[in-house]
This record gives C-alpha cells, sequence and structure tokens, in this order.
C-alpha cells in the first residue's frame, strides 16, 4: 500500500495544511502503508500550455521535461493520493490547480460517459483513491464549498476540510488540547484507511469543532 500527498500549500512544511497531512500520513504508516509528501510549490512544473501533444503526438508524453515526469510517476505507482490545499480565494492554490492540470498525459482523447459524466478515457489501469485535505483560516463550512464541487468529480474516499485553522499553531493551552485531540482524529482516519474501513465516528469527530466561530472571530481580530 502506498499512500502520497500532493501539497499546494506555497508555505510547504510550514503551513497548516501541513499539519493535517502530516498527521494523515503518521496514521496511514502505522497501518503499514509506504508514505510520501510532495510540496508542490518547491517542484518546476510548468504550466499546460493546451498543445494536446500527450495525446497525438507522443501519447502519454508532455512536452515539458520538469518535475512533473517524478511527480507522475510518484501519482501513478500509489494506491491512494491526497490532494492538500489551503482554501485560496474560494479554491485550491494555484500550485495545485497547475499540477492537476498537467495529469493530462494520463488521459487519452477519447470520450467516455459513466454515471451520467463525460470524461476522457483513462490510459492507466487503473486511477488511485483520492483523499481531499483542505484548511481555511476563516470559521464556517461554506469556504470549502467550491473545492467540494471541484473535487466531487474524483469520488473522493475521504475528505478532510478543517475551519479555523489558524489553531492548528496555536499556543493557547485550553485549546491545544482539543488541537490535539483532532490530530489525533486525522492520525486514525490515515490508519483506517489504509485498512478500507473510514468508520463513522472517524468521520463525525473529523469535524469537530475547535472552537466557536465567535470566539475564533474574538481570537483573530484581537
Amino acid at each position: 500500500m502506498k499512500v502520497t500527498a500532493f501539497n499546494g500549500s506555497p508555505k510547504a512544511e510550514q503551513s497548516n495544511t501541513d499539519i493535517i497531512v502530516k498527521s494523515f500520513l503518521e496514521g496511514a504508516k502505522s497501518a503499514g502503508a509506504n508514505i510520501d509528501n510532495h510540496y508542490l510549490i518547491n517542484k518546476n512544473i510548468n504550466h499546460c500550455n493546451g498543445c494536446f501533444s500527450c495525446w497525438f503526438k507522443t501519447p502519454g508524453q508532455c512536452v515539458f521535461n520538469d518535475d512533473m515526469n517524478d511527480l507522475l510517476e510518484a501519482y501513478i505507482s500509489s494506491d491512494i493520493v491526497c490532494f492538500a490545499t489551503p482554501v485560496y480565494t474560494w479554491n485550491m492554490t494555484a500550485a495545485l490547480k497547475n499540477f492537476a492540470d498537467r495529469l493530462i498525459p494520463l488521459r487519452r482523447p477519447v470520450i467516455t460517459l459513466s454515471d451520467g459524466n463525460y470524461d476522457m478515457e483513462a490510459r492507466i489501469a487503473k486511477f488511485p483513491d483520492v483523499v481531499v485535505i483542505s484548511n481555511c483560516g476563516f470559521p464556517g463550512e461554506n469556504n470549502f464549498d467550491t473545492i467540494k464541487e471541484v473535487f466531487k468529480t474524483c469520488n473522493p474516499v475521504l475528505e478532510i476540510y478543517r475551519n479555523c485553522g489558524t489553531l492548528l499553531r496555536t499556543n493557547n493551552p485550553e485549546v491545544k488540547v482539543i488541537v490535539e485531540k483532532y490530530l489525533e482524529c486525522v492520525k486514525e482516519a490515515g490508519f483506517e484507511i489504509v485498512n478500507s474501513n473510514i468508520s463513522e465516528n472517524t468521520k463525525t469527530k473529523l469535524q469537530m469543532e475547535l472552537v466557536t466561530p465567535d470566539d475564533y472571530t474574538k481570537m483573530m481580530n484581537i
């Protein structure tokens, strides 16, 4: 079992998003999985220029010889991939979107229909399962509405959305205890997903409130 995270935060290892990702991967590792964590902002990934050479001229091969070659191998060889991103202007970051755009060589120029959705035929035997991790500095679940719609077509096996994400680095001792409990839940989710059994109890705990929206707003507005 291989679990690979693709972290789109510009802050890479210093991001609040990565705190969640590392807990998730730690849980997956404890269940016996091989794990990897790629910080996309540190990679040389050109923007897709829409030439479609990877479909027609050199099937499966992009015209750009950059870090995406290794990232595609990491993606294909994984059983589970984690798309991780903070919320930037209602959506994923540019780094993660650029990575997603460059996955186009994994498709063929043949239109298919499945469950009422049109897509391009897969070039590989099986795509990895998808986990979505997103972090937001605002209270409220509505901040993730756009990201949920974007990733809906990936049919994620698990979605972890953390509002009030600034608290993941809190120095407040009372809140820190709650954050630690939350990260333990994230770790448990990583463990369970490797065993193909995410419990409803774990899913519920992943939505736990760190502080009330009013209290969070007061903290941030000091």
